[in-house]
């Protein structure tokens, strides 16, 4: 048989493309793994950077006595963070409570019991929400969030951790309203369908099958949601007050009160550079990165258990 090298090769117009398909393939594997790596480098610099700044006035104040100090009073060289770290935490329990009553209810209605029409207004309304920019909710706060609480509590201010923990509990409500309805709606049909085959009733469907199913996304959107709220900077500087003072009692919601986020943004620019107060307020920033970090691991080793459990999605 006469050999035919036309059939044993590739023409060169096909050669050509596979060997540009191939070096695209490794083109974008290598774009890809160079921004994996940045993004690893940049959040190592931000570590480094926070702790080598904060680690001065860790030294002069002592960890004990600035995580553990009842006063925040940068006149007098003065930095306990534990009126920061109340505040914080009671703003964040109380912005979360209305995140979770409010959300999570709207999701299941928005994935599992919403006609058509509903959903086609109350989704893009809700989307359309949580793209409005923080200063925005923040202004509102001041107009009528602060006004509203002086007229109607007998507050000498409106300013309080009350007025934050609302705003920032509503401004946070359409986050947590879409990445639970996408967690809600990833359940595969065939559980839904199942159960309602065996009898059970569309509420029996939600509460035993819908939402187990998609606790750890639930579960992850609540998370997220905190480190959110713990982090909001422009919105609470408005309407929290920002005076660092342990309420009296503590649990008292209508004080005024400071974040760590609003301690930062208040008193950086009138800091000087290098001075106790200025490494102290890079403390205050290191300790609520390491606050954020924490909560990132938690939740992903709660939402890992609860996949185990019962199968999540």
């Amino acid at each position: 048989m006469k050999y035919r090298p036309e059939i044993c090769m590739d023409p060169p117009n096909k050669r050509g493309t596979r060997l540009s398909r191939r070096y695209g393939d490794r083109f974008v594997e290598t774009v890809l793994f160079s921004t994996a790596i940045v993004s690893i480098l940049v959040m190592t610099m931000i570590f480094y950077f926070l702790t080598y700044e904060s680690i001065l006035s860790f030294k002069e104040v002592g960890i004990l006595n600035m995580l553990m100090g009842e006063k925040w009073h940068p006149a007098g060289d003065i930095y306990g963070m534990l009126p920061i770290i109340v505040g914080s935490l009671i703003i964040t329990v109380l912005a979360l409570v209305i995140n979770i009553l409010v959300g999570i209810p709207l999701a299941i209605y928005l994935s599992e019991l919403a006609g058509p029409w509903s959903r086609e207004i109350l989704k893009p309304a809700i989307e359309l929400l949580a793209g409005v920019p923080s200063i925005v909710y923040g202004f509102l706060g001041v107009i009528m969030l602060v006004t509203y609480l002086e007229r109607n509590f007998q507050m000498l201010t409106g300013r309080s951790i009350l007025a934050g923990s609302i705003l920032l509990g509503v401004m946070f409500i359409p986050a947590l309203t879409t990445i639970c309805e996408d967690a809600l709606r990833a359940v595969p049909k065939e559980f839904k369908e199942g159960s309602l085959a065996l009898g059970a009733t569309k509420w029996q469907t939600i509460k035993h099958i819908t939402l187990p199913a998609a606790s750890s996304g639930i579960i992850a959107a609540v998370i997220l949601n905190v480190g959110r709220i713990i982090g909001e900077t422009m919105a609470a500087l408005l309407v929290v007050g920002n005076i660092a003072r342990l309420p009296i009692p503590f649990f008292d919601a209508f004080d005024r009160g400071a974040i760590f986020t609003s301690v930062i943004a208040g008193e950086m620019g009138e800091v000087a550079h290098g001075s106790l107060h200025y490494h102290s307020l890079f403390a205050v920033g290191f300790v609520l990165l390491m606050i954020v970090t924490v909560l990132n691991i938690s939740a992903d080793l709660i939402r890992t258990k609860i996949q185990k459990k019962f199968g999540g999605y």
